[in-house]
Order: structure tokens, then sequence, then C-alpha cells
């Protein structure tokens, strides 16, 4: 049919440029300090809320991608992933700009690339936002600009960025190889496509692209995602060197707050706590409330001891965007404390780690990889089983190996789980999460020398890689005769 003679076909079409309606793309309201005082959010409201950000783990689960945080004066801060375009990186401001394009495509409708623009546009409000019903329209513009111009590379970009952000990997690689037979040099295809190389477990595939991008269009969105294929690769000299080099370089602050936080991560998963702290202060100067800084600080703080400020800032965090990760943190850092009204609280976040699950699944979001750890110390064993396998099956990488060692040990399966565990760990990316799972399952098998080396490896690298976990490969190495 052609276009134009389909009447919801034209009715989709005027909602995709519709500015939404005032406040829609402005949560950060609610977060600011001269509201009315409100009422407890219920319990009813607040899985309300879940289900209104399960989107957002598109952001959480993705290597390369960003997560963007708020401003006090409405405007978000947008870092050079990417997913986004130029025109929203000029004016900083992702909803002002997401309606001037909207405007600009009603008075011109055959402009494909500010459909591609558009689209875009679409993807990185799902993210930020946590909004379902932006990855559908972010579908339809740019299959719009597609048909405008077919094969135009930006289109084809981010119908692989937008493929990435709904976990389908497969897709964003094809899209990606696609955008780049036409245009060699698009940054966007470049990085997504490191992106799904790296997801999908082909690491050396992935260094391969990432040295190919770094040729063609070096930047910050091409240097992060170095930086992380050679981590991977247990190379973190280099990794520091090159996030130090991109944040030399970063001038917005989006990049500075996504690069100094990639920084600061790295120095708390190599135990340099204090190091750590002085990155994601410099992340949260320039954006005071980036999510990830907030939770990378509220580690840093726990691990180096001022248990107090982490609770409250992962408190902050949850309140925010109560995620898996930072609600199993806060649950445990709850436990380790052992307050008498503690280890309700604690049960509490792991009981909304479940319902963040279902809801997740309920909007489309595969959530297997990020949830099976949180079930296989806090929930149904079974379930967290399932869903290791099913991720598993999907994309075999190290974090799907560590996940699915540490799911077949909670169940009882450990001989079964001792080669994923070793998987895990054979690129020598240093993560003492790996290492302590490893141990712990290499003491079940019975395999004592092997335990107290990795047991003594993961405490030795990050002592306060977990409130809970640290404390159990503590207790685990004393019965083994000590660190090796």
């Amino acid at each position: 049919m052609a276009p134009g003679t389909n009447k919801d076909a034209q009715e989709k079409d005027r909602a995709d440029v519709t500015p939404p309606p005032e406040g829609e793309d402005r949560p950060d309201r609610t977060d600011r300090t001269d509201r009315p005082k409100e009422r407890p959010e219920s319990p009813r409201a607040r899985m309300l809320r879940l289900g209104a950000c399960a989107v957002a783990i598109a952001v959480a689960m993705t290597a390369g991608a960003v997560v963007l945080g708020n401003k006090d004066d409405d405007v978000r801060t947008v870092a050079s992933a990417p997913g986004v375009a130029p025109e929203l990186l000029a004016t900083g401001s992702l909803a002002s700009s997401i309606s001037a394009l909207q405007t600009h495509l009603k008075a011109q409708p055959k402009d494909y690339g500010g459909w591609s623009t558009l689209g875009v546009a679409y993807i990185e409000q799902a993210r930020t936002n946590g909004d379902p019903s932006r990855y559908p329209q972010a579908e339809r513009a740019l299959e719009r600009s597609l048909k405008l111009k077919p094969d135009n590379d930006p289109a084809l970009a981010g119908r692989s960025a937008l493929a990435a952000a709904r976990h389908d990997f497969p897709d964003a690689l094809r899209y990606a190889d696609k955008a780049l037979d036409e245009n060699a040099y698009n940054e966007r295809a470049l990085s997504t496509r490191i992106d799904a190389l790296v997801e999908l477990g082909r690491y050396k595939e992935a260094s391969k692209a990432a040295d190919q991008a770094d040729a063609r269009r070096p930047g910050i969105p091409v240097f992060t995602r170095y930086a992380y294929v050679r981590e991977l690769r247990g190379d973190v000299t280099t990794t520091r060197r090159v996030l130090k080099q991109a944040l030399a370089g970063a001038s917005t602050p989006g990049d500075i707050a996504y690069v100094a936080t990639a920084l600061g991560q790295l120095s708390w998963r190599e135990g340099e706590y204090k190091t750590a702290l002085t990155y994601f202060e410099q992340a949260l100067r320039a954006d005071k409330v980036y999510l990830p800084a907030l939770e990378g600080r509220a580690r840093a703080q726990a691990a180096n001891g001022d248990r107090k400020a982490a609770i409250a800032g992962m408190e902050d965090v949850v309140a925010r965007f109560p995620l898996p990760g930072p609600l199993v943190v806060l649950g445990e850092l709850y436990e380790a404390r052992g307050g008498e009204e503690d280890k309700a609280k604690a049960r509490a976040q792991y009981a909304l780690v479940n319902a963040w699950t279902a809801l997740a699944r309920a909007n489309g979001v595969n959530a297997d990889l990020d949830t099976a750890l949180a079930a296989a110390d806090h929930g149904d064993r079974k379930a967290a089983l399932r869903a290791a396998r099913a991720e598993w099956d999907r994309r075999e990488t190290v974090h799907t190996a560590d996940a699915l060692a540490w799911a077949l040990h909670v169940n009882g399966r450990d001989d079964e789980a001792l080669p994923y565990a070793r998987r895990a760990t054979a690129t020598g990316y240093r993560d003492a999460t790996f290492l302590y799972h490893r141990g712990m399952i290499e003491q079940a098998t019975g395999n004592k020398k092997e335990a107290r080396g990795s047991l003594s490896a993961a405490l030795k690298l990050n002592p306060g890689f977990s409130p809970v976990g640290a404390k159990l490969a503590e207790k685990t190495l004393t019965t083994l005769g000590g660190a090796k």
C-alpha cells in the first residue's frame, strides 16, 4: 500500500512527531528540593515505577552503553555515545532536541536525516527515561528514514543501536555491518559493532574491530570501547592509559562524567578505593546525579570502610533507579550492618529484585544475565539456573560463564560448574567476584590448593568486592589454611 493511504499509519506517523505532554520527559522534577513534601511512596506505586524503568536495563547490561543522568534544570547530560547524534550533543538537552526534531519533521516530512536522528533520540530516551514505548517509535522513525533513502548509513547505524538496546546482538552486528558497507567511517556503527561482538563473546573479533575503529574514527566513543576490550584480555595498563587519554580530551559534562566513572570503576575493581573515590567525585562534579557515579562511589565507600555513607548513597541510587545490582548491594550492606531491622530491610531489597525481574520480562526486556546472580544468592536458585542457562545459550561470554557457574554451584552441581568458572577467568579479565566464585566451586569439588589460590587472589585484588561475599571468602580461606 502506498504511503499516506493507511489511516492507522498516518496516525502513527503523527504520534511520532508530536511533542509529549508537559512533564513527560522531565522525570527529574520529582527530585527537586523545593517541591511540597509528599506522602511516602506506596509499595504499589514503587512497583509501577519499577515497571516504568525496566527497559533501562539495556544500559546497565551493555558493555559500552552510557547511562545519562538528570540535571536539576530539566536538562539531560548527553555523553558521546554512538547512539547520540551530533545535533543532540550540540544542545545538551535530549528532551528539547526531540521536541525540535518533531516540529521540524512536521514541516519537512521527507527529511530522511531528521527521521534517523529522531529514531536515535528515541533510543536514548528509552534508555534514560525507561520508557519502552520509545523503542517502537524509534523503529518507525528509522524505517521511515530508510524508506525515504534506502541504505542510508545513519539510519542503518541507528537500527544497529536499537537492536543492541533490545539485546538482539546478532541483529546489532548485522545492521552495523550494513552501515559500514555504506560508510566505513560511521562512528556509531563502528562502536556498536564492537559492543555486539563483545556481547556475543567474540573477543578476538571485537579486538580487531576496536583496532579498526580506532584507526578510522578515534574519539571518546571508540576509546572507551577499545579500553574495555583490552580490559577483558587482562591488559589493565592499556585500559587505564586509554581512559586517561579519553578523560583528558573530554569537554562536555556528559563525557567527563562517563569517562571519569569508567576510571573509577576500573580503580574499584583493582582495589584502589581512594583513587576510585577521586574519579567518582570528578564525575559528580560534572553531573551531580549521574547514577553510575553515585553507585560507584557508594561501592567504593563500602569497600573503604565507610558503611554509613555507602548505605546512604546506595539508598539514594535505588530510590532513583531500583535496578538489580544496586538493590543487591544495598541488601548486602544491610546484612553486613546486622542491626535488628536490617535483615528485614535486606529481604525487602531482594524482593524488589524479584518484582523488577517480572516487570522487566513483561516489558520485553531480556534480564536473564543481570538477574541470574541476584537470584542465585538471594532468591529462587532454580530460577537462577534457568536464567543463566538461557543466557549462555544466547551468548557465551565471561559474564555468562560466571553466572552459569555460580547458578550451578548454588544448586549443588559443582562438577558441572567448575569448567564454566574456569572459562570465566580464562581471558585474563580481572574481577574479584569471578575469582571468588571459582574458589568456592574449587573448594566444593575438593580442589583445595586451587581454591586457596583463587580466594587469595580475589581478596588481594579487591578485598571489598562484596559486603557478604568477601566475608565468606575470608572464612572459607581460613578453613583451607589461610592465604596462599
